[in-house]
């Protein structure tokens, strides 16, 4: 049992470091100033039309924005380990 919640741990973890790392990437972006153009180029291709516009960069912002993706897809992935223990999937 407890190889298995070390695995769930470990799994929630790089899941959560996928999130920050692609976050980072956006916050890069608009530190770069490419934040806009990369929103122009993108949502079109989603058939969506942005009423948005990407605000300057603030590095206190990308940091919390970063933190808080990993602990939403660190918390998201636990939720999906329980989930599916719970309904006995194998």
């Amino acid at each position: 049992m407890k190889k298995l919640k070390s695995k769930g741990n470990k799994i929630a973890v790089v899941v959560g470091l996928f999130t920050a790392i692609m976050h980072a990437m956006w916050a890069l972006l608009v530190a770069l100033g490419l934040g806009q153009t990369f929103m122009d180029w993108i949502l079109p291709l989603h058939f969506i039309d942005s009423l948005y516009s990407v605000m300057p960069f603030s590095f206190l912002t990308a940091l919390f924005l970063i933190v808080v993706a990993f602990v939403s897809g660190y918390l998201a992935t636990l939720l999906f380990i329980a989930l599916w223990k719970a309904m006995k999937i194998k």
